[in-house]
């Protein structure tokens, strides 16, 4: 895992090296620099795979340059298959000599997770992989074109600091900007599954992977869909594991950090486990579930205990670092969490994100299936009318309104202030289902395809938005904070691809979250881990802010720039304060925190 950084057009290396050295905690092992006319093409290197110096970048191969993030686990089989002389055992070669093979078309031939540039002459390609695991973020200027892993990179180039009002629209609705927006105005990301070609100024970005080309309903037994996944799991778990430098994976009590260290045991490699604790707060504490799968499997397993004094010394440089407003209470946690492994000398993490979008493990998938029923209603106008005229804070309301309205009721699992709640929040007018037009893209797509069921627009929502734009910036952000590669054997394309084409009904069976992982999982884990009481990644982030007086930042910030209606903001607090709409609050919290560093 590396940091990508460099600018087509005039620069000043003074300045360019300066941004550069704001990604240095990306790569700590090598700091390499290409500077020539008009180009500025550098890399700081995490060596994982080729710890050899010959496998440095920027790498170059006759005309063509390359500044590469991330891994692809299919080198070893590709190097074959492009065959020829080769000078380093790295997948940066492997990338390289694709591309001069196939062209930007090798990115379908790759799998792995990966971000990178790609100077062929006058055309410079960004590209990022199929599921968004790693980042990529660019800057168009008068005087060049300048692109960087991170955005603290990008901010020297900017004319003035503005905020993206649809950055902030899109982030009080679904927890994280949509792309290609971000809180600066000015800076934009690729999309999960996209690549941008720049050339002679022109910009063209081009959707090169979408997991709605999955066939539908190709797997229709439970037992084949049950032996197909296990099968996928083993490969990219296996893919996965590094063969040169030391590796760990997260536990929490849960089925999928299980699921992934009980395949890597099955594999003959059992994981070293880092599990989160609170000794102040049991309601939240999974390290005695943890320690049973560890027993289980028998994995060395550490715990880390995570106080409110940990809480007040570290939350304000977690929240710099993450650069933009990313509405999630579990990132000071697991920031804390990877600087623990870290410490331990591991350089790769193995971590379960998306299982629960692939395997409907959210129980609201399943209360959002039942709602959906109700737009059959022959006879709803009154309910119709009903609704419009008892407004509710309440989530159900807004559900039943949406089914009634005939709009479209499943807007991703992370969506949190509702157009309704925004209108009331915010000192301007906001439409009902104005947010649609953040998601009505993605809902085209869909139903453009092959997909008709409602949990397959649920999974694929997620993994667009949920998990890509939210959980996997959160993961990249926290695990590079402290120079550590995170892996997501879930997030594999072909699993991922092979969930999806299983019939909805077989994935859904009797209403019962992850039922096919589950299934798989007996082989391996007995059943008293498998179906304990999901708790989820929950941590004491309220109680902390309010005993902090943290939470005052919310109407001080408020007070300054007017954003929000004050009596509104109040009762908000108010409810947060008697544990309601807790995450809403903490979104106005982390909004606070940088509006005040970067706008006041």
């Amino acid at each position: 895992m590396c940091g990508v950084f460099g600018i087509i057009g005039d620069y000043c290396p003074q300045k360019a090296r300066a941004a550069l050295e704001r990604i240095a905690h990306r790569g700590r092992d090598h700091c390499g620099i290409v500077e020539e006319e008009g180009v500025f093409l550098a890399h700081r290197r995490l060596s994982i795979t080729d710890l050899h110096p010959r496998a440095r970048q920027p790498m170059r191969r006759g005309k063509v340059l390359l500044s590469f993030n991330g891994e692809i686990y299919n080198h070893a089989r590709l190097r074959e298959k492009l065959g020829g002389e080769w000078e380093t055992r790295s997948d940066t070669e492997v990338l390289l000599r694709a591309y001069e093979t196939w062209g930007i078309e090798c990115l379908e031939h790759l799998e792995g997770m990966f971000a990178f540039a790609l100077l062929d002459g006058d055309k410079l390609y960004l590209a990022r992989d199929r599921f968004g695991k790693k980042p990529l973020f660019y800057h168009r200027g008068e005087r060049g074109f300048f692109f960087a892993s991170e955005i603290k990179a990008l901010k020297p180039f900017l004319p003035s600091l503005r905020l993206n009002s649809e950055a902030l629209h899109s982030y009080l609705s679904f927890l994280a900007p949509v792309p290609p927006h971000t809180f600066y105005d000015g800076i934009e990301k690729l999309e999960a599954g996209e690549w941008l070609c720049y050339e002679h100024g022109k910009l063209t970005r081009r959707r090169y992977y979408s997991l709605l080309d999955a066939p539908s309903s190709a797997l229709t037994s439970f037992e084949e869909a049950i032996e197909a996944l296990d099968e996928h799991l083993h490969r990219s778990v296996a893919m996965r594991l590094p063969g040169e430098v030391p590796a760990a994976a997260l536990l929490s009590g849960g089925l999928d950090s299980a699921m992934i260290c009980a395949v890597a045991a099955s594999q003959g490699t059992k994981l070293p486990v880092f599990t989160l604790g609170y000794d102040e707060y049991g309601g939240y504490d999974e390290r005695s579930n943890a320690a049973q799968t560890a027993r289980h499997l028998g994995l060395e397993h550490t715990e880390v205990v995570m106080s409110r004094s940990d809480f007040d010394a570290h939350l304000d440089g977690m929240l710099d670092h993450m650069d933009e407003p990313l509405n999630d209470p579990a990132a000071l946690p697991l920031y804390l969490l990877m600087r623990r492994i870290a410490s331990e000398g591991y350089k790769v993490v193995f971590s379960g994100e998306g299982s629960d979008e692939l395997f409907l493990g959210y129980r609201q998938y399943f209360e959002y299936l039942d709602i959906e029923n109700a737009a059959s209603l022959h006879h709803k106008n009154w309910l119709k009318k009903y609704f419009h005229a008892h407004f509710s804070m309440n989530r159900e309301w807004e559900w039943y309104k949406r089914v009634f309205d005939d709009t479209l009721l499943f807007r991703t699992s992370g969506e949190k202030f509702t157009d309704l709640q925004q209108n009331m929040l915010l000192r301007r007018n906001v439409r009902d289902n104005e947010s649609l037009r953040f998601l009505s893209p993605y809902r085209e797509l869909f139903e453009r395809s092959f997909h008709t069921h409602p949990a397959q627009w649920y999974g694929y929502i997620d993994l667009k938005l949920f998990v890509a734009e939210h959980f996997l910036s959160k993961l990249d952000r926290v695990s590079m904070a402290h120079t550590i590669e995170a892996r997501t054997p879930f997030l594999d394309h072909a699993l991922a691809e092979t969930a999806f084409s299983v019939d909805p009904s077989v994935r859904i069976g009797e209403g019962k979250t992850k039922r096919l992982l589950k299934e798989a999982a007996r082989r391996y884990l007995p059943d008293e881990i498998i179906y304990r009481k999901k708790k989820g990644f929950s941590n004491p982030y309220m109680e902390w802010l309010i005993a902090s007086g943290r939470i005052g930042l919310i109407v001080e910030v408020n007070d300054q720039t007017g954003l929000f209606r004050p009596e509104v903001v109040e009762k908000y607090i108010d409810m947060a304060r008697r544990g309601r709409f807790k995450q809403h609050v903490w979104g106005l919290y982390v909004l606070s925190h940088w509006l005040k560093r970067e706008m006041l």
